[in-house]
């Protein structure tokens, strides 16, 4: 069984939208493309290696997709070049290896190599996938993919880093359509820019209890029918 693993820059108030660059996603009018790099260290930069390093395919929604295939194809990978650059070169090599399996409308662009096409139903689709023996099927970014998977149960894992900055507005991780569901903690750290590094595994239904006192006094009822009758 093949596990997904959903990897995202997520500022505090749960946007996700264009961390990487001003015009990496500017649709709605988002204004703060870039919000992650003045936050970036080693700290970041090793859990993200950490993350690369073991077997993965990729799991993305067409806009991430259109942004790695325009960047990582065309990053040197030669040690005798002026522009070579170890760190970038080891993920070049790494994302143009493995498979790319994409959500899109149009299948025939895919143009970057060892892609395939997740086809017209997606949640059905990746659903098979995690059924066949193979490495973790690893999601980037890819807010509006995230938010079938997470809508259809479908995410194994959450490698969150969560920056301390309010966004306001911009495309979120979490969305209305989600299934309800209880998280467990399973790693976590804080890097010295302050960015919160945290990985999630889900952990069955959400579970629920009461602070209420046994016999509700008459101010509760009187407030409880004032809830349930729209005043």
């Amino acid at each position: 069984m093949r596990r997904v693993v959903a990897g995202a820059f997520v500022s505090l108030d749960g946007v996700m939208q264009a961390p990487g660059g001003p015009e990496e996603d500017p649709t709605g009018g988002f204004k703060f493309g870039g919000w992650v790099v003045p936050y970036w260290d080693d700290a970041i930069d090793a859990s993200l290696g950490e993350g690369f390093s073991q077997p993965f395919d990729l799991l993305l929604g067409r806009r991430t997709y259109d942004i790695f295939a325009a960047h990582w194809p065309y990053i040197e990978t030669d040690p005798t070049k002026s522009t070579f650059d170890a760190g970038n070169a080891q993920v070049a090599e790494t994302f143009n290896r493995v498979t790319k399996y994409v959500a899109t409308h149009s299948p025939e662009t895919l143009t970057w190599k060892n892609t395939q096409w997740l086809g017209k139903d997606v949640a059905d689709a990746v659903h098979a996938l995690k059924k066949q023996e193979g490495p973790v099927l690893l999601v980037q970014g890819s807010s509006e993919l995230l938010q079938t998977l997470l809508a259809h149960q479908l995410v194994d894992e959450l490698r969150l880093l969560i920056y301390p900055v309010l966004l306001g507005r911009g495309k979120r991780l979490f969305g209305p359509g989600i299934a309800p569901g209880a998280l467990k903690l399973t790693r976590s750290a804080v890097a010295p820019t302050g960015v919160v590094i945290a990985t999630y595994e889900r952990a069955g239904e959400v579970k629920s209890g009461s602070f209420a006192l046994d016999k509700p006094t008459e101010a509760e009822l009187a407030r409880r029918k004032t809830l349930t009758s729209g005043g």
